[in-house]
């Protein structure tokens, strides 16, 4: 009962406007406080913050935001968008084309979403506006291409969800492959089928010489040089994801040196950055864990399992139900918060299933994309929305549902056949 009342209260503070990781450490403290006393309950706190503090795996976690932050400031996702607007600009619905590549490509190497679109939006909406591209494509096509970034490893939600779960990072890297490359050609394939239909959604752009095109990709090698590094090494173990995460750092700042365009200013605006996000990232984590260790007392998450053993649900029942709640919490929550909130119920009836965590990793991850763009808090679209404020916030969500039934479109058919997730995997390891 204590378990339950602990939830319902969780759910209130939520509502009520109090932050993710305060309200979850208020709830998981007082049922400590209840179940344990004082003294046990503090000593749980030191052993939760000593723990998260000092585990080697979580340090993954800044080296990949700073990392994504770099690539920020370094002006890389211009060299990306330049060179994939010569190949693909003058194809129907090209700029909105060009859009999705490119933000597939910068995911490649910076595993965040929200310096994706902070480096594309102030690029690609001055074009996509010249050539008098329908607002809703535009803001819709940029906003739910830019999530792309936290499925194409390297992936921040991967880390994260590993971690958490005790599945191998370097699995859930390879397996975010082919989902993000399916996912980028189904986004491409959707905006070019719109603008051919109708064409005044997204004219063509212009077409550029064979020459030009073919120089365009000498500034993207970089990318495929710190992509192809970061995945091989994880792949012959000559690093682990901690350690792939500094080489990522590294190499990113070498070639941001080499091209000459590592600024103090912005080394310090990328710091100052993942400061931030890191604080609150690590915030929720300790929580959450002082959350879990409450919840284990009451055997809420044991209740469950059982509950749902009973139902008489099928298991692609029960998948469809957390499906739906994610798309609930997508909708009040940020993408790591609800991560690390549900994980403690859900993750149990995941292996009562039977369902491969990897699969589930990607599933996750392609939820918590949808996330990111669904009204009231979908943060991207509020990102562009500032990053562009000629653009209403309404043709913004209303641009990106097309995107959103594509993704939920996707995951039911991983839900079917789960071995086009796992079949890279199981191969390379």
């Amino acid at each position: 009962m204590i378990g339950f009342i602990g939830v319902f209260s969780l759910v209130l503070l939520i509502c009520s406007g109090v932050p993710l990781s305060f309200a979850i450490a208020a709830v998981g403290l007082a049922g400590g406080f209840l179940l344990l006393g004082l003294k046990q309950t503090a000593v749980q706190i030191y052993q939760v913050m000593f723990q998260t503090t000092t585990e080697f795996l979580w340090t993954s976690i800044p080296m990949f935001i700073f990392m994504g932050q770099l690539v920020s400031v370094g002006n890389l996702g211009k060299d990306i968008y330049e060179c994939v607007y010569k190949w693909f600009g003058r194809i129907p619905g090209g700029l909105a084309v060009t859009n999705v590549i490119s933000c597939a490509g910068f995911g490649a190497i910076s595993g965040i979403s929200s310096a994706g679109i902070s480096a594309m939006a102030p690029i690609a909406m001055p074009q996509m506006k010249r050539y008098g591209y329908d607002n809703k494509l535009a803001a819709g096509s940029l906003a739910a291409a830019s999530t792309l970034g936290i499925l194409i490893p390297p992936s921040l939600g991967f880390v994260v969800y590993g971690i958490w779960t005790d599945t191998s990072i370097g699995k859930l890297f390879v397996a975010g492959i082919i989902p993000g490359c399916l996912l980028a050609c189904l986004f491409t394939l959707y905006v070019t089928a719109l603008c051919f239909w109708k064409p005044r959604f997204g004219p063509p752009g212009p077409s550029f010489p064979w020459g030009n095109r073919i120089i365009s990709l000498a500034n993207v090698i970089p990318v495929f040089v710190i992509f192809g590094f970061m995945i091989g090494g994880l792949y012959v173990g000559l690093f682990t994801p901690s350690e792939g995460a500094a080489v990522g750092c590294s190499s990113v700042a070498i070639v941001l040196l080499l091209m000459n365009r590592l600024r103090w200013q912005g080394v310090v605006s990328a710091c100052k950055a993942t400061a931030q996000t890191s604080v609150m990232i690590f915030s929720i984590v300790i929580a959450t864990q002082v959350f879990s260790r409450f919840l284990v007392l009451t055997d809420v998450p044991e209740r469950l399992v059982g509950a749902i053993s009973s139902s008489g649900l099928p298991g692609w029942g029960v998948l469809g139900l957390i499906v739906l709640l994610y798309l609930f919490l997508g909708m009040i929550l940020d993408s790591i918060g609800m991560t690390l909130l549900t994980l403690p119920f859900v993750f149990p009836i995941i292996q009562h299933l039977g369902v491969d965590p990897i699969l589930f990793g990607v599933i996750l991850v392609i939820l918590t994309e949808v996330g990111l763009v669904t009204p009231p808090v979908g943060i991207n679209c509020y990102v562009l929305n500032h990053l562009v404020p000629e653009l209403k916030l309404s043709d913004i969500f209303i641009g990106v549902i097309p995107f959103i039934i594509i993704c939920l479109l996707v995951v039911v058919f991983f839900m079917g056949y789960p071995e086009i997730v796992l079949w890279l995997p199981r191969r390379a390891f």
